[in-house]
């Protein structure tokens, strides 16, 4: 057991501007998650707890059932994402009707036995259905969820989705390789009261289990094409690079809220007693530039589903 005394106090935040206070250190239950590190997770302070209807076929929520019942819901904020029918060889089949985001919505309630979500993303966006007739404003008004998100949206999609109703959270990857959303993004959510939600916090897993104890091992990295990173690792020498990468998100702004998943659960609580100042914040900015790092982090047929290559298509006179 850990002493109270070292136990890190895990701070809370508010995300968006209508009420949804989460624990500054969010978990994402990924497929293989399991219950036990679950209840570890909440047991150290975690709270917000992000899981959606696509994850092991539409299982993960299940497992998150089976937890969650073993924890007081009231301390709990519980996120859940619709959008996706079906993965298949060309990409994602995504549907933002508001016949199919009604059907996901009971079916999610029902596998995780809840009378209401927390907070309700969707996933990805419809580029055949306007945002505006997905309309989860009305799953708001029958109290059937809380607070509504948007996941990979382009700023476009962000302002007509809020427009019809606030949007709490905006989820999107955000790494210290992956921060081209603070050119337009990130001041659009800040400008308009949303709080952030970074998923893929340590890049896709590249910054796992990368300890650093010599200048030589910065050259290893070196020498494979990582030249942007090469100082910050000489900088901090002898730590975990994933705790310095999750600690540099962690400290983007109280509106900001990161889910990592499973992996080095403890090491990324300890990531929040990391002291990085505003000078260390700007240095580590200039050394990794938004568009020093180059490539794909997704494969070909699911990056065409992120927010840079779709938009919500026009109202064409939608009704809200």
């Amino acid at each position: 057991m850990v002493d109270e005394q070292q136990r890190v106090q895990i701070p809370r935040v508010k995300l968006g501007t209508q009420g949804l206070e989460v624990s500054k250190l969010g978990f994402g239950c990924m497929d293989d998650v399991g219950i036990m590190i679950i209840k570890h997770a909440f047991e150290e302070g975690i709270t917000f707890f992000d899981t959606t209807d696509l994850y092991g076929h539409k299982t993960n929520e299940i497992l998150v059932e089976k937890t969650l019942k073993q924890l007081p819901q009231e301390k709990v904020q519980l996120a859940t994402k619709f959008g996706v029918e079906s993965i298949g060889p060309g990409g994602l089949v995504v549907s933002g009707t508001p016949e199919y985001v009604c059907a996901s919505l009971e079916s999610s309630l029902k596998r995780l036995d809840v009378d209401y979500i927390d907070l309700y993303y969707i996933i990805r966006v419809d580029t055949k259905t306007p945002i505006e007739e997905t309309n989860c404003k009305k799953l708001v008004e029958e109290g059937k969820i809380k607070y509504i998100g948007i996941s990979e949206a382009s700023p476009e999609t962000i302002r007509r989705a809020h427009a019809v109703h606030p949007i709490t959270a905006v989820q999107m990857e955000w790494a210290l390789w992956t921060h081209d959303i603070e050119e337009e993004v990130v001041p659009l959510c800040r400008g308009l009261g949303i709080g952030i939600v970074p998923y893929s916090p340590l890049g896709q897993g590249f910054s796992e289990n990368s300890y650093l104890k010599s200048l030589s091992d910065a050259i290893v990295y070196l020498t494979r094409g990582f030249s942007a990173f090469g100082k910050f690792f000489y900088i901090y020498k002898g730590s975990y690079f994933s705790k310095l990468a999750l600690a540099w998100v962690l400290h983007q702004g109280d509106d900001v809220a990161p889910i990592p998943d499973k992996e080095n659960l403890d090491s990324n609580i300890e990531s929040l007693k990391v002291e990085l100042t505003e000078e260390d914040l700007k240095e580590i900015s200039e050394i990794i530039p938004i568009n020093e790092v180059a490539g794909a982090t997704l494969p070909e047929n699911l990056m065409q589903f992120t927010w840079k290559y779709t938009n919500t298509p026009p109202k064409n006179n939608a009704k809200v």
